[in-house]
């Protein structure tokens, strides 16, 4: 049996080796399309810190690992997918054939269409390779506009105040975190950026950069302002590489989407990790969710099913914990409320912590979403909630009146339940 596996992130690794311990004697072949030993990318902002080395980013540590595993690196990009002949075309003009396909091509920078973009002094931060040029340019005192402050971005900003430059952060919603938190919170977080030196634009976006001679960067804002930078980082949120499947039968929406046993709408073809678009148990419907557990976990799913031993995914984790200059925050589920639904808010401002923020949110009598900022205790019980659509009875009531109770209300609604199912 041949598998082929597109990406070598941590999704196709992870695949990779679960098909090596359960089909000892197939042929596996790994495909990435840049010229580094499979890496996370998730490590490149502790790379950026000076935390670890570039060899602190590798997903392997051990000498000739995928050889000992009999796992073939092949170093290309796929730009078609014939599923007829099961075969992909690469960049290379190579062309593999495969008796089962996995698609983990993850995802890219979206490049905003804005003029002068393209030019010198303008980066992204997702590669091995933006990183190198990121801390060559990103020296303590040095001018830094990053545009964009989402989940990504904002652990991107950690990483850059860290290298100890004067950094400016443009996004264009009302808020920080804008598709994580609501308006209380992600204000309370612009509030601590603020407080810890960063400088930051909301509600405006990066209109055009310039590149005056012999002078820094320009950056012309929507709002009128313009910022001087001596380097500019783009990021603006990331799309999923599934370009090369336009014509194929392989069926996509923002994602390829996939099955429960995360095969698509073609036999023998799977998909995992931020490419892939699974069934979100919480929300109802099929989602994109690019965060590493989602995709170690579909990558496990997905390989079990490729040796044929038939697994499904339990659903997708809509959970974002977030470090921001020392302030936690957290996000779970259908954070935003449903129609119909009830929610409750408490804020307790805090000028020296960044203070504590709960914002919780209810339907059909369980807790379906929830923000919090400084709540660190309680991460575990507000997803055990979310995720496991707890029935709360009673103590739904209880925690519209007080939304700290959750902890009571898990020990009293989770763990019963646990209980009266063993029975």
């Amino acid at each position: 049996m041949k598998h082929l596996i597109l990406g070598a992130g941590p999704a196709g690794v992870i695949a990779a080796e679960t098909i090596r311990k359960h089909a000892p004697h197939d042929e596996i072949t790994l495909v990435g399309d840049e010229p580094e030993a499979p890496y996370s990318r998730m490590a490149i902002p502790y790379l950026l810190i000076g935390n670890i080395g570039e060899a602190g980013t590798h997903l392997r540590h051990s000498a000739g690992h995928f050889e000992a595993q009999r796992i073939a690196l092949k170093r290309g990009r796929a730009v078609a997918l014939d599923t007829t002949a099961r075969t992909v075309k690469l960049d290379s003009g190579e062309t593999l054939a495969y008796d089962r396909l996995l698609i983990t091509t993850g995802s890219s920078p979206a490049t905003p269409p804005i003029p002068g973009i393209d030019g010198p002094g303008v980066r992204a931060c997702w590669t091995l390779a933006d990183a190198r040029a990121i801390m060559a340019q990103a020296t303590p005192g040095a001018r830094v506009l990053q545009m964009g402050a989402g989940f990504i971005g904002c652990i991107i900003m950690e990483a850059l105040a860290a290298r100890g430059v004067k950094l400016s952060v443009v996004e264009m919603g009302d808020r920080m975190v804008p598709r994580m938190m609501g308006p209380t919170a992600g204000g309370m977080i612009k509030d601590w950026c603020e407080k810890k030196g960063v400088a930051v634009h909301t509600g405006a976006r990066v209109e055009a950069i310039e590149r005056p001679a012999g002078g820094a960067l320009r950056a012309r804002l929507s709002n009128g302002q313009t910022l001087e930078a001596d380097l500019v980082i783009s990021a603006t949120g990331v799309k999923p590489n599934i370009g090369f499947l336009e014509g194929s039968a392989v069926k996509c929406l923002v994602g390829v989407l996939t099955d429960e046993h995360l095969q698509t709408s073609v036999p023998g073809v799977y998909a995992a990790g931020d490419c892939a678009e699974a069934f979100d148990k919480v929300s109802g419907k099929t989602i994109v969710s690019a965060i590493q557990p989602n995709a170690a976990e579909q990558a496990r799913v997905a390989a079990l099913n490729m040796v044929g031993q038939k697994s499904e995914l339990k659903g997708v984790t809509q959970i974002n914990v977030l470090d921001t200059l020392g302030l936690i925050s957290a996000s779970f589920g259908n954070w935003e409320g449903v129609a119909g639904g009830q929610h409750a808010e408490l804020t307790e401002p805090d000028q020296r912590t960044g203070g504590r923020h709960l914002s919780l949110q209810f339907a059909d009598g369980k807790l379906v979403g929830c923000n919090a900022i400084g709540w660190t205790q309680h991460v575990g019980v507000m997803r055990g909630l979310v995720e496991g659509a707890v029935p709360l009875g009673e103590w739904k009531d209880k925690l519209l009146a007080d939304p700290t109770l959750l902890m009571e209300a898990y020990l009293a609604r989770a763990q019963a339940q646990d209980v009266h199912a063993s029975v």
